[in-house]
Order: C-alpha cells, then sequence, then structure tokens
C-alpha cells in the first residue's frame, strides 16, 4: 500500500514538472492570464514607468509583459535620434536598466512610434490616465502610439480583473 502511494505521489510529481514547462514558454509569448495573474501583486501602474522613463527620452510606448517567468515593465524612449528599451521594476515603480534599441523588429517598432509620436500633441502619460479614468476600475497595462488616416492614435490595453479590453485614444 505504501509503495502504491509513493509511486502515485511520484507520478504526480512527473506530471507536474513536465506540465510547468509549456506554461512558462505560454507567459513568455504573451498569456494574457498569466499576465493578469502577475499584475495582482504589484502596485505600480504603466503611468509610473511613463513617468520614471522620462529621464531617458520621451516615451513612445509602454508595456508590462512576462519576460523570462517575471513580470516587468518595459518603455520605450526617443532621445534625439535614438531609441531605448527602458525597464521599470514592477514593484518599485524604480528603472532597472536601459538598453539602446539597435536592430531587428523593436527597431522597426520604435521608428513606427515615432512617426506616430511626432504628429501627438497629447502624451502617452496623458492618454493612459484618460483612458484609464474613463473606464473605472481599469488599470492601463499596454499603449502603443499608431497613425490611423494621418492621425496619431494610441491603443490602449487596459485590465479590469482579469477582462483585457482595448481601445483607441487620440494623440491629436
Amino acid at each position: 500500500m505504501r509503495s502504491r502511494a509513493l509511486r502515485l505521489t511520484v507520478f504526480l510529481a512527473m506530471i507536474g514538472l513536465l506540465s510547468s514547462g509549456p506554461a512558462v514558454r505560454a507567459e513568455e509569448s504573451g498569456d494574457p492570464a498569466a499576465l493578469a495573474t502577475a499584475l495582482k501583486d504589484t502596485s505600480v501602474t504603466l503611468q509610473d514607468g511613463l513617468k520614471a522613463s522620462e529621464r531617458e527620452g520621451q516615451p513612445i510606448s509602454a508595456k508590462f509583459e512576462i519576460e523570462k517567468g517575471k513580470l516587468q515593465l518595459s518603455v520605450y524612449t526617443m532621445k534625439g535620434n535614438d531609441f531605448f528599451e527602458v525597464v521599470a521594476d514592477s514593484k518599485t515603480g524604480a528603472i532597472a536598466k536601459t538598453k539602446k534599441i539597435t536592430e531587428g523588429d523593436d527597431l522597426k517598432d520604435a521608428a513606427a512610434q515615432k512617426t506616430a509620436m511626432a504628429k501627438a500633441t497629447v502624451s502617452l502619460l496623458a492618454a493612459a490616465d484618460a483612458a484609464a479614468k474613463a473606464n473605472a476600475g481599469s488599470r492601463a497595462v499596454s499603449i502603443v502610439p499608431q497613425l490611423q488616416g494621418g492621425h496619431a492614435v494610441a491603443e490602449v490595453t487596459l485590465l479590469q480583473g482579469t477582462v483585457f479590453k482595448k481601445l483607441t485614444q487620440k494623440l491629436d
């Protein structure tokens, strides 16, 4: 009887180990449920990250994300013709690291965001505040500027509980 219970325990432990790998990969690829769960443990807001990143340039986008199994707040900024990814600590809002963006899709995304922000008359901080205020009980979890019909807008993703909602906020 005892060896049967031990085998069952070992079997269940192995299932747990085998199933944990894909869960981590799902989080890193943008699992909304994992993000919602991780955000429950932080009082830092997207707006806090936007404010903190201003010392590294003008914020041009921001998002909470799961990176290597941990929640982080990533803000793209521009200073002159250079782009940076500023990572803010999701517990304190303090800048944890800054990295220059020099290649790949990140550089393409930053250039497109710069083009949209060049037409903006409203900051991302003000747009995120307005979106959250207009949707009581929600928090902004990402904001990305873009051009629509020649006008600057921001796609804002809000989270209320475990429900995500995307909306468009005018920037001009």
